[in-house]
């Protein structure tokens, strides 16, 4: 591998050449880009880096003629898969100087704290395993990938074949989770499509390093020549402008806030489809059976504490609000309060691979509204928060706290009801995850949550573990089946359907 930003220590320790100016280079199919530089900023700490100014890279991000994906159509669903398990293998970040440079910078940018930065890095050979492609490859149906699939139509005897097709994709990818630039760079392999990948503020250096990692290892490889990764800042309407165009892409997949997600909506028009993961909110729902002894107890404060701590509840999928079946009478509330008090203490032990005191406590926003709640004792319980590690917040009432929407630093509200029936009117289409105990409940309840908006049901303390993988439904949507183009193609004999032709 290159090493043109990285020294070595005599215990093989990696150091950055020059941190203070970290270059963000443009890779473009193949193409390491480090001219024409100008100064940005990441989104979190004091980082400056320097990227090439994106206006001078206009006309070359687009893929152009579309007829220049048949080298990668031309690739197997073995050959691509080959492909990806041996990036795998060279995504060991004790030996990939790539990764480790985006590691360091990473570390000042990353809204999480070092220990979640690293293990992060840490997972992304996992994403590479053959079960785990094979588990993408199914989102879309190998069949589809390979060839048409044959398909006789029982109303006019006419033959459908079926074919799924890359596209020309633009990917503006999140910064929360390092691993989100590799899973899109096997989506993108798997769907065989050409991907333009922002790179966000706040991880501005991953989707890099894995694309200069496929230089490295296949240069001339057609997955390598349909990846291309840059920073622009966001609202850039001048470049947004130009390149947002159907003539240059056929897809938008934005993740981020809603903001962002809602600027993007501009340039949608025919030809240009938005694939949207935008912000959600998630709860989890725990039943009468949680008391039924000091174990489940335990059981259940660890569980909720996961749900809410992993990732330091950066990811739409960390539980905010937990709706717990206490009661709502003044014993139902002590059981809540010592379920509460409980959940806090997991907190502060769940291991720091996936929960941390956060980077820079609990924002001031936040600390201003769960200090204003602590203030209200007739209404609210605390707990904790005083040293911006995180807080469990009470409520004396059957209604979450007004700022629920804004939780976020490891600081969740148990809410008690009565019944789960009281949780329905509280989901809806922003609710994406809902972590359920006990397991028996959820055969009673996932039909009604997925009705009222629900999108995605785990069993309790599972919110943050992606055991289905990236190949599973998302925000609602199949985001794997939305990367391709789904064509097909009629086949009629005049013998069995009869033409338009004939009187």
């Amino acid at each position: 591998m290159a090493t043109d930003y990285i020294s070595f220590k005599d215990d093989g320790t990696a150091v950055l050449n020059d941190p203070a100016t970290p270059v963000a280079a443009a890779i473009i199919r193949g193409e390491v880009i480090t001219s024409d530089l100008v100064e940005f900023g990441g989104r979190n700490g004091d980082l400056r880096f320097l990227a090439p100014d994106p206006h001078t890279l206009i006309r070359r991000l687009p893929l152009g003629n579309p007829q220049k994906l048949a080298d990668v159509h031309a690739l197997s669903v073995d050959e691509i898969l080959d492909y990806l398990r041996a990036l795998g293998a060279e995504m060991d970040l004790s030996r990939n100087v790539h990764l480790q440079y985006a590691l360091e910078l990473s570390l000042e940018t990353a809204p999480t704290t070092p220990p979640l930065v690293r293990n992060q890095y840490g997972r992304l050979p996992a994403l590479f395993t053959q079960d785990a492609l094979e588990d993408m490859v199914a989102g879309i149906g190998r069949d589809y990938l390979d060839g048409w699939v044959e398909t006789r139509v029982a109303a006019s005897g006419a033959k459908r074949h079926v074919r799924a097709f890359g596209a020309r994709a633009l990917h503006i990818v999140a910064g929360n989770s390092p691993v989100l630039s590799a899973v899109t760079v096997i989506r993108n392999a798997v769907a065989r499509s050409d991907a333009i990948i922002k790179a966000p503020s706040n991880d501005p250096f991953t989707g890099i390093a894995v694309a200069r990692t496929m230089i490295d290892m296949a240069p001339d490889h057609p997955i390598t020549k349909h990846v291309s990764v840059a920073y622009w800042r966001g609202g850039d309407e001048l470049f947004e402008s130009k390149l947002y165009q159907p003539h240059n892409i056929e897809k938008i997949v934005a993740w981020g806030g809603f903001a962002s997600v809602k600027h993007v909506t501009k340039y949608i028009q025919p030809g240009l489809e938005l694939v949207s993961l935008d912000p959600k909110r998630s709860i989890s729902i725990v039943g009468a059976d949680a008391f039924d002894s000091e174990e489940n107890l335990d059981d259940v404060a660890v569980r909720i504490a996961a749900d809410m701590g992993a990732h330091n509840q950066e990811v739409c999928a960390s539980a905010r609000v937990v709706y717990v079946q206490t009661g709502t009478d003044e014993a139902g509330i002590e059981k809540l309060a010592d379920l509460g008090q409980r959940v806090y203490d997991k907190l502060l032990t769940l291991p720091e691979r996936i929960s941390t005191a956060p980077k820079m406590g609990i924002n001031p926003e936040l600390r201003r509204d769960l200090d204003a709640a602590a203030m209200l004792d007739d209404f609210y319980h605390v707990i904790g928060g005083k040293q911006g590690e995180g807080a469990v917040i009470v409520s004396k009432m059957p209604e979450p706290v007004d700022f629920a929407p804004t939780l976020i630093n490891r600081v969740a509200n148990l809410v008690a009801v009565d019944s789960i029936d009281e949780v329905y009117p509280r989901v809806d289409s922003y609710t994406q995850t809902v972590g359920i105990y006990p397991e028996k409940l959820v055969d009673e309840i996932q039909d009604p949550l997925s009705i009222a908006g629900a999108q995605r049901i785990v069993s309790l303390g599972y919110a943050g573990a992606s055991t289905t993988g990236f190949g599973a439904p998302q925000d609602g949507i199949e985001p794997v089946r939305r990367l391709v183009k789904w064509i097909h193609r009629e086949e009629s004999d005049p013998a069995v359907t009869p033409g338009i032709w004939n009187h």
